[in-house]
């Protein structure tokens, strides 16, 4: 019986584990479900550029997270991203004129959506103006892209080395 008894031990430990690695791993890729009220409204995000920003990635404000990005499509009119951003409705006192930028965590980390409230939208009656569910915004930043980056700053240098070695 001891035998049996410590087996049985082993095999709850080894299911623990296992249990323990899945909900590790779920939560890393971010695919846990969200821990807000579960009653969330949509803003949709028209931007230029949305970089590597893909599908679940967190929206941010002042470093909490507020939501996620639900969808990305692109215009065909526009031929713009188109960005599905689901807030939690806690957070429902987001003004009009609130801006939307893709930013990045770290040097080369994760790209997410921070928001940048504005509270001073009013209406014509003074009352301020608050994103509904379904708004359009186009108060938007888009990614800042480091290849682009590098790019013109190695034109700049060799542009002002030929400049320099022309001079002389």
């Amino acid at each position: 019986m001891k035998v049996n008894w410590l087996e049985f031990i082993v095999g709850c430990f080894l299911v623990a584990g296992i249990t323990a690695a899945v909900v590790l791993a779920l939560k890393v890729a971010g695919l846990t479900l969200d821990a807000g009220s579960g009653e969330f409204y949509t803003v949709y995000g028209r931007f230029s550029n949305i970089g590597s920003l893909k599908v679940r990635s967190p929206v941010k404000l002042g470093g909490v997270v507020i939501g996620s990005v639900s969808d990305i499509k692109i215009d065909p009119k526009t031929l713009q991203p188109v960005v599905t951003i689901k807030i939690d409705r806690r957070y429902s006192e987001l003004g009009s004129d609130t801006t939307f930028s893709v930013l990045t965590s770290g040097l080369l980390g994760e790209q997410y959506l921070g928001v940048k409230p504005d509270f001073a939208s009013m209406d014509d009656d003074g009352n301020p103006v608050y994103l509904k569910d379904g708004d359009t915004t186009n108060f938007t930043e888009s990614a800042i892209v480091l290849e682009e980056l590098l790019g013109k700053f190695l034109y700049s240098v060799s542009s002002a080395k030929t400049d320099n070695g022309s001079s002389n």
